[in-house]
């Protein structure tokens, strides 16, 4: 059987929540922190969370939007949206602290309800590409939206050291979004059919995840049936940050345990879940 869908529109208001209260309390040399995104301060994060918010208030309120370009291949996505990205960080940084929350606010809700909304099956307005999709449903959408919005707040969280989000309630469904990526990120690595490898992230938060080799490809399972290949267990405190690239694989690697077949078990490090 494989994995049902996964609900989380609900989320995005305590999420949000738990965001403005962090801002709210960064002084203004916090503001100007390092994060683990190469590029991006912790303003620069914060400037991202508005972005990607006030693009969707944008269109959410009718407002003109430009044409989309034409995609024809990842690379022209992720181009697309490295664009994007730059022109918003570069728009909403320059806000003051205080305007820059006020805005967030005022959109927050109407993004929430806008993801409560929708039929969760019915076709989304973009394929989930980090896990091979060119088109996903709106359950699937809607979850890789709320991994945008933890993980840029836990780069925040990270840099200017205060409690991660790290909750049950909140994490893993991060984590149950971030392993839909497996088995395109194992497409690669043929074994027998009936093959299977584990996947673990061990804390509170975390959970184990089933990869089956069916003839042709893997397939993620809640009831696994075969000959269990190999197994990785991954730290809670580090499985969000190698999906999203913010840990050298060097550097993770230590941490994680593998046994059974290295190299199958080994290649979840090289799992990305986002888009780049």
């Amino acid at each position: 059987m494989t994995l049902p869908a996964l609900v989380t529109a609900h989320l995005f208001p305590p999420l949000h929540v738990k965001l403005i209260e962090l801002l709210r309390s960064l002084d203004d040399d916090e503001w100007q922190l390092q994060t683990v995104a190469p590029a991006w301060r912790v303003r620069d994060v914060a400037a991202h969370l508005l972005d990607t918010q006030q693009r969707l208030v944008s269109r959410l309120r009718g407002e003109p939007q430009p044409p989309p370009p034409p995609i024809h291949s990842n690379a022209d996505l992720v181009a697309l949206l490295n664009r994007l990205n730059d022109e918003g960080v570069r728009r909403y940084r320059r806000l003051d602290p205080v305007e820059l929350i006020e805005l967030m606010e005022d959109g927050a809700d109407e993004c929430a309800r806008h993801h409560q909304s929708l039929d969760p099956f019915a076709a989304a307005p973009f394929g989930v590409s980090w896990a091979g999709e060119e088109a996903s449903a709106n359950w699937f959408h809607t979850a890789r939206e709320l991994t945008e919005r933890w993980h840029h707040q836990q780069q925040i969280r990270l840099a200017v050291g205060r409690p991660g989000i790290m909750t049950p309630e909140l994490y893993h469904p991060v984590l149950e979004c971030f392993m839909r990526a497996l088995p395109f990120a194992y497409r690669d690595r043929t074994r027998e059919a009936g093959s299977l490898a584990r996947i673990n992230v061990s804390g509170d938060c975390g959970g184990s995840w089933f990869l089956q080799r069916d003839p042709d490809r893997w397939r993620l399972v809640a009831s696994p049936s075969g000959r269990l290949l190999s197994e990785a267990t991954i730290p809670q405190e580090i499985a969000w940050l190698i999906f999203t690239k913010g840990i050298r694989r060097h550097e993770a690697e230590p941490q994680v345990r593998v046994t059974g077949d290295a190299d199958l078990g080994r290649h979840v490090l090289q799992m990305i879940a986002i888009v780049g």
